[in-house]
Order: structure tokens, then C-alpha cells, then sequence
């Protein structure tokens, strides 16, 4: 190994410049407005199959009665807020890391099949990721950010909503959604403990935000490339594809035992890829307040996952 080769041994005070190497500024300049006005379209398309979906919620048929699609809109509003936070959440973490990043591309979807108007939304990294801090913060920014917009969303939902008694016969809807460890924690904050003859008729809002809760435990399972794949990287680069494997395995078993569609997201995650590419400067270590971080998004995980989120009966 030559003298330019060898790891330094010390960390420099100054931020921009990490273990010998100097992070660059970002080139001068907006994105061209070709690609803003995508962004705005795809965000505005979102906006309308969602307010639409809101409102199918609602009892509302936007063909026969399109005047009472202002009925989804505080469903629309709430499920955006969340996604809109989760990705720049995302994005202001990359550029704090000067990487070139792209603004958030929603994904509108017909409201039927896919029932809430949306497929989430996204961003790209155009630039290669450093250091592993640089890893982590970037991919736990977003699900920390997401799921602190969705708790206060919840609170406000079910303070909309009411406790009802079950009827005899049963409920009769045939969709039950379940509940995990943060959301019991949440209702149990707000209505105390329920008997068992009892069920919330949870308002949209507060269903918005159980579906901010879904979609943070989906972006934290530890696969590949997925947020909670990056996290566990840049805790455990030496064990990153034994935990995609162990994970890809239990989501195997949860689609065989608990809710098939487990089934249908081990295989985008397999044909996604479990490898992880290494970063730049992969030797750069983790310090304390990372480990931290990490540490209270696998917790994060671990308190938005169920391993049954939709039940028909």
C-alpha cells in the first residue's frame, strides 16, 4: 500500500471534508423546466386520483355525483402530506450531502384497483453516495420524516372518528385493516382501552395516516436497496445480503401464513436486486450519533410493521 492509499487516522473538525476527501458543491443552477412541469403534472395528477379515491371512501361516486369529490380532499391532503414529507425527508438530506438529486416524482394510479389514488413517489440520486454516514442519513431521513408527520395525522383522525359497538352478526365491510405497535400505542392514547364488543370507525384522515405507517414499514424492510436496505448497510456492510436474505424469507413466510400480498413484495424486491453497491469511501466509519439514528430507525420499523396489514373476511 502506498502513502496514498493509507486510511488517516484522524477525522478533520471541518464537515465538508471527511477522512481526505472533499465533498463537492453541486453545479450552479435550476433543473430545466421540462422537468419541473413533469414533476408538477405528476403531482397534480396525483392530487385528482386521490381526492377521487378520498371520496370513493366516502361513499361518494365520482361518475354519478362528481359534485361530491370535495369529500376525498382531506383524505388527499393528509396521504400527500405524508409522502410529500417521506421524500423531501429524503431530499434534504442528499443535498445536505451535495448530491444531485432530483425533486419528488409522484406516481398518480386509478383509484380502482389500486384504492388510494397513488403508488407513493420517489426521487433519483444522480450523483454516487460517499460514506456510509452520508448512507445512512440520507436513507433513514425520509422514513423518520414520514412517520413523524403521520403521528400527529393519526391523533387528529381519531379524534375524528367514533367508537362504535359491533354488531351482532358482525361488521360488514369486508376489509379489516390491522393495527400495528405504534398505532395501538396512538389509539390507545386517545380512546384508552376498549372492550372487546368495541371497534373505531377510523376516520379518512386517521386512515391516511395508517397508510403513512404501511408505507414507512414497506421503504424500512432491510432488502436491497430500499431505505431500511441502505440503513442496515451502513450499520452492517459485512451482513447486508445474509439480513436481505433472512427478510426475504420471512416476508415468504408471512405471504404463506399471515397476508399473501408478502408474496407479491419479496418477488419486486428480488427482482429488484439484494445486492447494495459499496460507497466511495466505504472505510469511513459510523460515529455514536449515527449508530444512534440507526439504531431508533430499525425501532421505527419494528413499531409501524404488521405482519397482517389488510384481512379480508
Amino acid at each position: 500500500m502506498n502513502s496514498e492509499e493509507r486510511q488517516p487516522l484522524f477525522e478533520p473538525s471541518d464537515p465538508d471534508k471527511v477522512w481526505g476527501y472533499e465533498r463537492q458543491p453541486l453545479p450552479a443552477g435550476e433543473p430545466p423546466p421540462r422537468r419541473i412541469a413533469l414533476h408538477v403534472a405528476l403531482f397534480l395528477a396525483t392530487v385528482a386520483t386521490t381526492i377521487t379515491a378520498g371520496a370513493m371512501f366516502a361513499g361518494v361516486n365520482p361518475f354519478l355525483n362528481p359534485s361530491g369529490l370535495y369529500k376525498g380532499i382531506p383524505f388527499s391532503f393528509t396521504l400527500l402530506l405524508i409522502l410529500g414529507a417521506h421524500e423531501m425527508g429524503h431530499y434534504l438530506a442528499s443535498r445536505r450531502h451535495h448530491l444531485n438529486v432530483t425533486l419528488p416524482y409522484f406516481i398518480p394510479a386509478p383509484p380502482f384497483p389500486f384504492i388510494i389514488g397513488t403508488l407513493g413517489a420517489f426521487i433519483r440520486i444522480r450523483s454516487p453516495i460517499k460514506d456510509k454516514r452520508s448512507l445512512l442519513d440520507v436513507g433513514c431521513a425520509g422514513p423518520l420524516t414520514g412517520v413523524a408527520v403521520s403521528i400527529p395525522v393519526i391523533l387528529v383522525g381519531l379524534k375524528l372518528s367514533t367508537v362504535q359497538v359491533i354488531p351482532e352478526g358482525g361488521l360488514s365491510q369486508s376489509i379489516t385493516f390491522g393495527e400495528p405497535l405504534l398505532f395501538q400505542l396512538l389509539s390507545f392514547a386517545v380512546f384508552g382501552s376498549l372492550p372487546p364488543d368495541h371497534y373505531i370507525n377510523l376516520d379518512l384522515v386517521g386512515f391516511a395516516g395508517w397508510i403513512g405507517l404501511f408505507v414507512t414499514a414497506l421503504n424500512l424492510i432491510p432488502v436491497g436497496q430500499t431505505d431500511g436496505g441502505h440503513v442496515a448497510y451502513a450499520l452492517f456492510p459485512n451482513h447486508h445480503r445474509l439480513i436481505s436474505l433472512c427478510c426475504l424469507a420471512l416476508l415468504l413466510v408471512g405471504g404463506l401464513f399471515f397476508w399473501p400480498g408478502w408474496l407479491v413484495w419479496a418477488l419486486l424486491l428480488y427482482l429488484l436486486g439484494m445486492r447494495h453497491p459499496p460507497p466511495s469511501y466505504d472505510w469511513v466509519p459510523l460515529d455514536r450519533r449515527r449508530k444512534i439514528l440507526g439504531a431508533i430507525t430499525i425501532l421505527v420499523f419494528l413499531l409501524t410493521f404488521t405482519p397482517t396489514p389488510f384481512k379480508l373476511d
